[in-house]
């Protein structure tokens, strides 16, 4: 049985690359591919493949809050994200949206393949640096605040955090500036933070900017 796979990256270069590597499995066959999450849900639709591959930073609506779109649609869809970041907010952010595959760009190029070939037939795929800490946070019992974050919410957090002004999250989102400002006073009131200096601290403490 092949596989049949729909690549989604705003760079072409990784797009080819990511093709050879998948196409160099004999069971696995790229049948499109798209550079927007908007391209993506619609796709999608058209092709049905068993998998999509998704990076999860993609100017315009991002991987996750696609995702979430193609899997409100299409419940059955197999989904696998895949990331520079190896911080346990976007892996435990992504399989809450309901996709079934994380795998972070600095790990091992098989983890791609076993992660698509995995999904496919049903099962959960996680990098073993992502899996690790996800577990790690399970053990502990350390609660992570950014939990309570839609999709959405984690997006323009993530964002407004890098330094991006409003209406830049506006733009990169396409939503409105207002509903960035709305966006903004509900994460503030759902994480408890009151300037952008504790929005900051609060997202380099779960990894999702460096610390530099």
């Amino acid at each position: 049985m092949t596989v049949k796979v729909v690549l989604v990256d705003d760079h072409s270069v990784v797009r080819s690359g990511l093709r050879r590597l998948l196409e160099s499995h004999k069971g696995i066959e790229i049948v499109a591919e798209a550079e927007t999450g908007e391209a993506a849900y619609q796709v999608y639709g058209e092709i049905v493949p068993d998998v999509m591959l998704m990076d999860i930073s993609m100017p315009g609506m991002g991987g996750l809050e696609a995702a979430k779109r193609i899997l409100q649609r299409y419940p059955q869809a197999r989904i696998v994200i895949f990331s520079m970041h190896e911080a346990v907010s976007f892996a435990s952010q992504a399989l809450k949206t309901g996709v079934k595959g994380y795998v972070t760009k600095t790990g091992v190029a098989e983890d791609l393949v076993q992660a698509v070939l995995d999904v496919a037939k049903g099962r959960t795929f996680l990098s073993q640096d992502v899996a690790q800490k996800v577990a790690l946070q399970t053990l502990i019992g350390e609660s992570n605040p950014l939990q309570q974050l839609t999709s959405r919410e984690f997006e323009v957090f993530r964002l407004l955090a890098e330094g991006k002004r409003v209406e830049e999250v506006a733009d990169m989102l396409k939503i409105s500036q207002k509903t960035v400002a709305n966006y903004y006073t509900l994460i503030k009131q759902k994480l408890s933070v009151n300037s952008p200096v504790e929005m900051v601290r609060l997202a380099m403490k779960h990894g999702l900017i460096d610390a530099t």
